[in-house]
């Protein structure tokens, strides 16, 4: 649906992956190569990184930033530009959406209530919001993590809508209002029977944590993730301003061909993302996330069990999993087994954070083009990952 000349077509729009869509079209079905190198010293050659970093710009992308953590120690880098109208260079701190990443993060939250016994992963929706899904009563927190609830995907709605990437960016929605958008959808599958990728069921993982706990999303990612990790470039925006140093996010819209400016989408209402997308962060701290994560200290060794226990998405066409928050990818790097962590793509921005199967490699890039990004810059934004995380032969 992006061509290579950035066009946007119906799917431009297609806001959301606006709140947060999986960049299905970014993983393509067989990985690109690691570059030579890769593996040297037990970690990814530093040249290779800046060069297939430097690739995705040329491919394109106004800027990128990166970090990678291996047995080399810590790599960061940049390339392009973060800041078109000023010409600023991207620099590897700097700020930007992380689109569905945050799903990670909303995923954890529930799993800590899971580990005080507040909630049961086998809780129906219904035990704990009466009425506000339909069929709450048969659809359990664990199928909502697991995207295998049913709902219907509220940003489906969003989409008709006549301009729908400027009407998200002006939007007000409330998380009740989000999930009321696809209330009568018809021809449901039964929960439990069917994987299918729905931003609501985070809306819902949200505000099952609000109900629970008696206190905002934002203040319980704060309190329990981002003061205990010191994860100072993350927040939880409740405006459409990304403060301090930032990528500033650009999309091609209205059909305009590769020598047009951009549009700056930067400035972006939080309101069609909240749960499933709402995150600001930099590389650095989604990096210290997944490694705290994984390691075992947000969540009890069985929890992290149970996140990584990834089911196929498409049995169909296998390589691509989802666990409970997290997504697992075979074709990263086949050789070595599914490397985990998640996607993201908003407006403006498309993010990759992910972990070797090993967990001895880590990546996190993210490039300020979303929505519009050319299928020649996802393939060289793959490579990046690849290179990062795939050991030698």
């Amino acid at each position: 649906m992006k061509s290579s000349h950035r066009k946007a077509t119906a799917a431009t729009v297609s806001l959301l992956a606006a709140a947060a869509l999986l960049v299905p079209a970014v993983t393509p079905a067989t990985a690109a190569a690691p570059a030579a190198g890769a593996g040297i010293g037990h970690g990814a050659d530093r040249a290779a990184l800046q060069q297939a970093l430097d690739a995705t710009v040329a491919a394109g992308v106004p800027g990128a930033v990166a970090e990678v953590r291996d047995g080399r120690g810590v790599w960061r880098g940049s390339s392009g530009t973060a800041d078109l109208g000023s010409g600023r260079a991207a620099k590897a701190g700097d700020r930007f959406r992380a689109g569905s990443v945050t799903k990670s993060f909303t995923a954890t939250l529930v799993l800590q209530l899971v580990a005080e016994d507040r909630v049961g992963l086998d809780d129906t929706v219904e035990e704990h919001l009466p009425g506000v899904v339909p069929n709450g009563g048969h659809i359990t927190v664990r199928q909502l993590l697991h995207h295998t609830s049913g709902l219907a995907n509220y940003t489906d709605v969003l989409l008709r809508k006549p301009d729908p990437v400027r009407d998200a960016q002006r939007a007000t929605y409330t998380p009740r209002e989000l999930i009321a958008l696809v209330a009568d959808a018809p021809n449901r599958p039964a929960p439990g029977t069917v994987w299918e990728y729905s931003n609501t069921n985070y809306v819902v993982l949200g505000l099952l944590v609000e109900d629970i706990t008696g206190r905002s999303l934002r203040h319980e990612t704060e309190r329990r993730i981002l003061r205990p990790l010191r994860l100072s470039g993350t927040s939880f925006p409740t405006t459409a301003h990304l403060a301090g140093p930032r990528l500033h996010g650009y999309e091609w819209l209205d059909g305009r061909g590769p020598g047009a400016a951009p549009t700056d989408l930067t400035e972006f209402s939080p309101a069609a993302y909240w749960a499933t997308g709402t995150l600001i962060s930099t590389t650095h701290d989604l990096n210290t996330f997944y490694k705290a994560l994984f390691d075992g200290r947000l969540l009890p060794s069985r929890l992290v069990k149970e996140m990584r226990a990834t089911q196929p998405m498409n049995p169909e066409r296998p390589g691509r999993s989802y666990g409970l928050g997290l997504e697992g990818n075979a074709h990263t790097c086949p050789a070595d087994g599914p490397v985990l962590g998640h996607t993201g793509e908003v407006v403006g921005y498309q993010t990759f954070s992910f972990t070797s199967a090993d967990g001895d490699r880590q990546v996190t890039l993210s490039v300020n083009t979303g929505l519009t990004l050319s299928d020649t810059a996802a393939k060289a934004a793959t490579k990046v990952l690849s290179t990062a995380l795939c050991r030698a032969d």
